[in-house]
């Protein structure tokens, strides 16, 4: 990965502080897209310790703000020529309905739009890489979820396993919709599965109830370590056997079908054009 420049949303923990890592191993220069400065500083010099790479550069910006989406971008933009990885890492789960400063949905704002956004406003950067990879990470979870149309935001009937399978199952149709709608072939794209991971995401942001409901699946489940979790992520950012290969849903480092609901295409062209009035795009590529 020597030469390589990598993008890393939520890099300061759990499967994407173990991504940055790895990459960071490998020579690339990674940039780590962090909410909390602190935490991110942190991480930051955890990796630079663990790995010898000083190519290690701090944004901060929440995902769920469009507005910073767009200044980390620009910053992007500013500072590169290219881009080689973007790995869209970043989740969050909510067990009440919480909007954020551009009245969306929060799970579905993060989860999805900022794949979605951030991708879209770094583009750019990756056509101009001769192999460049998107990896968007996903979940199984999406095989339970349903996109709400007429209400996306779950207004009349929030329920945060709803809110994450829907954002879950965004993930796989935006993969799907970005393949078939590219203008680069030398851009990949593929979405995937880490397995139940022993991280932190079903503490934030939840009921005592949920909170003790996590900690328990994750203690009496096999659960993979955060650095087995980003295996695959790794895997398809930096393997040459990877090169080329785009559209795919992924797990354990082999692709895999999704949910019949992720092959729906009416849905899925659906879901690009409200992301791009949502996000007040006019022309995605």
């Amino acid at each position: 990965m020597d030469e390589k420049v990598v993008v890393v949303t939520g890099a300061n923990a759990g499967i994407g502080f173990e991504t940055a890592r790895a990459l960071a191993g490998k020579g690339a220069e990674v940039v780590m897209i962090c909410r909390n400065a602190e935490k991110g500083e942190a991480a930051r010099a955890q990796i630079r310790q663990a790995t010898g790479n000083d190519k290690l550069h701090l944004l901060q910006a929440d995902l769920a703000s469009q507005r910073q989406i767009r200044e980390a971008a620009a910053r992007i933009r500013d500072r590169y020529a290219k881009l080689d990885v973007l790995v869209n890492n970043a989740g969050t789960w909510f067990s009440e309905l919480v909007r954020t400063e551009d009245g969306i949905e929060t799970v579905f704002a993060v989860n999805h739009l900022a794949y979605f956004l951030l991708t879209h406003e770094l583009h750019p950067l990756l056509a101009a890489a001769g192999d460049a990879r998107i990896v968007n990470v996903g979940s199984d979870s999406h095989f339970k979820g349903e996109m709400q149309f007429d209400d996306i935001h779950l207004t009349r009937n929030y329920h945060g396993l709803r809110s994450y399978a829907q954002s879950k199952l965004a993930n796989v149709l935006f993969t799907y919709e970005y393949e078939r709608r590219k203008p680069h072939d030398h851009v990949a794209i593929n979405c995937v599965q880490p397995g139940l991971v022993y991280t932190d995401i079903g503490v934030k942001h939840t009921t005592w109830l949920h909170a003790l409901a996590w900690k328990a699946r994750r203690s009496l489940w096999k659960s993979k370590t955060p650095a087995e979790g980003a295996a695959t992520s790794v895997y398809l950012a930096s393997h040459p056997e990877a090169a080329g290969v785009s559209g795919k849903y992924w797990d354990d480092k082999r692709p895999k079908p999704s949910a019949p609901a992720s092959y729906d295409e009416a849905a899925a062209r659906r879901l690009w054009e409200l992301s791009e009035e949502l996000c007040g795009i006019e022309q995605y590529f």
